[in-house]
């Protein structure tokens, strides 16, 4: 039996196990999102992937008696029919919600500790029944990490603010609202906030913890004890009480307060439910998603040094790559070539994200991810599309560079400039006059609507501070109307994908800087774009203009860390 084969049967026996369970709780299905218990985009718990097979960043599975289905974005669509094996029926979210398919006398179970219901309203509307199970009844394939990984603190001096003036700033925020406590149920505030790090899920450097506030300093901190052991002397932490994670809700039962300020995208229903019960409920949200966004002078300069780093590492695996077009080399061997670079540098630690590594057909799959199974050799003819990132001590990185091996044809060429132009007008957009990420996310893609072509994804995501790859509140997206602010860091990332053909995508991050009266971009990412995949008679002379002056920038940046016959290629290339 192939290594297909044998998936497709273990997720068939994982759905039958789990629906040999619907009887003893009395349902007609379950629900099952991506999210572990700390709502982490990488979590080492997925469940979701057990039972569907499906690995992409987000999904939603519902399980019944005789169906089931998967909904996923426009991102993964794809890649989930090719994962599950033809077990669940694909539905794209936001086009087709769940409660507008399923029947409204089902009875479907959940687990009330990762969903929130914020999500639950979105995805049921309340016209499904849905009833509460804490009990686990489905086993997930990850086991303890036995290296137990410690939390640490970060050097002041790194991240450009103490502890005590962050909580300061919080408690201004608290006293404003009238709240006298704070739930911090997302572990990446927590993390910003304390100034601490740990790799508790892969990709991330976020501890899994959570936090509650009062408005006098003193912090309860939730999570487990093991791994407190190099933060909890820390003269910052004099007004932390440490407890285990398991104790939370025995401590909101006791707690003697008035009003709490909790944030609906991670605070689960089950702990929402507990504090609705007691205690009056603010109507904002957790404030530390927005003070997060905004980044400082420190946190900008380490940015802009670690993607010196970043894209030395980037220009010498283009450089590779294209020396050795005429070797084999498949998409799997170009992913380890490109880490190896990265690890070249000190300051690297791991992938901020699972790398994509992609050629031909395999680069319209948004999301894809070279496997054994689906791993394609890099031929002279396709166009190889390469999106990948890293964690360094001082920054979070995440590039795309789409390239050619050999004269492409005209109807590629002329779509990948349509990119380019769109990835140039993100670039050079006045932000004082387009204000939101939803006004820029049209001049991405105004070039290619003009030949009625389009991408289903969003323009650019919100980045972390050696955090999260993507972070909000902010983004470059249809729907995204959060004012942007000077110190955000973005990503401009247009792309165009021909289904079972090809895929196109231009990635660099931006921060926004203030320059006389305007807010602009400023490229943070030094990687050369391939000018052999343009056609200039589409490019305006500013265009142009723009084009040799970030490339002037790549090499004036980096050069010193190449060897000779990288500088001449580079040179070449621009």
């Amino acid at each position: 039996m192939d290594q297909i084969s044998k998936k497709i049967k273990m997720i068939s026996e994982k759905l039958k196990e789990l629906k040999n369970k619907f009887y003893h709780h009395e349902i007609d299905g379950y629900v099952l999102p991506k999210n572990d218990e700390y709502f982490s985009e990488f979590a080492k718990k997925d469940k979701l992937k057990t039972i569907t097979g499906f690995d992409g960043s987000f999904g939603l599975a519902i399980i019944l008696k005789k169906k089931n289905f998967l909904f996923v974005d426009g991102r993964y669509t794809e890649q989930a029919k090719i994962q599950t094996g033809k077990k669940f029926k694909i539905f794209e979210i936001p086009k087709k919600l769940p409660y507008q398919i399923l029947g409204l006398r089902l009875n479907l179970g959940f687990d009330p500790t990762v969903f929130t219901s914020r999500s639950l309203l979105y995805y049921f509307r309340n016209k499904v029944k849905l009833t509460p199970i804490t009990k686990t009844i489905i086993n997930s394939n990850i086991t303890n990490d036995r290296s137990l990984r410690k939390f640490y603190s970060l050097n002041p001096k790194v991240v450009g603010e103490t502890v005590n003036s962050k909580i300061k700033r919080l408690i201004q925020i608290l006293k404003k609202d009238g709240s006298d406590h704070i739930f911090i149920s997302a572990p990446e505030n927590v993390a910003w906030l304390l100034n601490i790090r740990g790799r508790d899920n892969p990709f991330s450097p976020i501890p899994n913890c959570r936090i509650i506030l009062n408005t006098k300093g003193k912090i309860s901190f939730f999570s487990d004890i093991k791994k407190l052991s190099k933060i909890h002397k820390k003269k910052d932490f004099s007004k932390i009480s440490f407890l285990n994670e398991s104790q939370i809700e025995n401590f909101l039962r006791r707690l003697n307060a008035k009003k709490f300020i909790i944030d609906k995208n991670s605070c689960s229903i089950l702990f929402e439910n507990l504090i609705n019960s007691k205690f009056n409920v603010s109507k904002i949200g957790d404030p530390l998603y927005l003070m997060k966004s905004i980044k400082n002078k420190v946190e900008i300069n380490k940015t802009i040094e670690s993607h010196v780093h970043d894209g030395v590492a980037v220009t010498k695996f283009l450089y590779w790559i294209k020396k050795n077009q005429n070797k084999k080399i498949s998409e799997i061997d170009a992913e380890k070539k490109l880490e190896s670079f990265r690890k070249q540098n000190k300051n690297y630690l791991f992938p901020s994200f699972n790398t994509i590594s992609a050629t031909g057909k395999n680069g319209s799959i948004i999301h894809y991810r070279a496997s054994n199974k689906t791993c394609r050799d890099i031929k002279q003819n396709d166009i190889y599309l390469c999106d990948s990132g890293g964690q360094y001590t001082f920054g979070t990185t995440d590039v795309t560079r789409t390239i050619s091996f050999k004269a492409q044809t005209k109807n590629i060429k002329d779509a990948f400039t349509r990119v380019l132009k769109g990835h140039i007008a993100v670039a050079t957009a006045n932000i004082s006059k387009q204000k939101t990420g939803s006004n820029i996310d049209k001049l991405a893609r105004k070039y290619l609507k003009e030949v009625k072509k389009d991408f289903c994804h969003g323009t650019g995501h919100g980045v972390g501070y050696f955090l999260n790859v993507h972070e909000g509140p902010q983004a470059i997206s249809r729907r995204n109307n959060i004012k942007l602010r000077e110190g955000m860091i973005l990503s401009n990332e247009p792309g165009f994908y021909l289904q079972g053909k090809y895929g196109i995508r231009i990635e660099n991050l931006v921060y926004i800087k203030k320059e006389k009266n305007n807010l602009v971009f400023k490229n943070l990412t030094l990687a050369p774009i391939d000018i052999n995949l343009i056609n200039f008679n589409l490019l305006s002379s500013e265009e142009k203009k723009y084009l040799i002056n970030y490339h002037f920038e790549v090499y004036s940046k980096i050069h010193k860390f190449l060897s000779l016959s990288e500088k001449k290629w580079l040179i070449k290339s621009l």
